[in-house]
């Protein structure tokens, strides 16, 4: 089988997944679609909340809106950043909140993987009493 075949058919599969060919695919994108809209408005609320909180502080790193984006925004993609941690007490429990959120969001999105991947097995082989 050539090298390329399985990138193709990935490639297939993706395209099904944003036409939403089947109800599998539907789903799947759905899933995907709700936790991209949810982080990004998380991302946005709480970048505006630590903007807020943490602006007139010495000890921060966050003295823009840019700082405070670009600060939550590399929490939720788990890099975090070398920038330091808030320091008041509000930005400690958003801080808190965007790490559970990352984790959660990853996790959801490895479960709807997971649940497309044997659905669409019984898709093609129905028949088959393993799933």
């Amino acid at each position: 089988m050539p090298v390329h075949a399985p990138l193709r058919r990935l490639g297939r599969e993706v395209q099904r997944v944003a036409g939403a060919d089947t109800a599998s695919h539907l789903h799947l994108r759905e899933r995907l679609v709700s936790v991209f809209t949810a982080s990004v408005v998380i991302d946005l609320f709480a970048a505006v909340a630590i903007y807020f909180l943490e602006r007139g502080r010495t000890a921060t790193g966050i003295h823009t809106f840019g700082d405070a984006l670009f600060w939550t925004s590399t929490q939720l993609l788990t890099v975090s950043s070398q920038m330091p941690n808030p320091v008041t007490t509000g930005g400690k429990i958003i801080d808190i909140f965007l790490e559970f959120w990352a984790i959660t969001a990853v996790t959801a999105a490895a479960g709807s993987f997971a649940a497309f991947f044997h659905r669409r097995g019984m898709e093609r082989d129905p028949l088959d009493t393993t799933y």
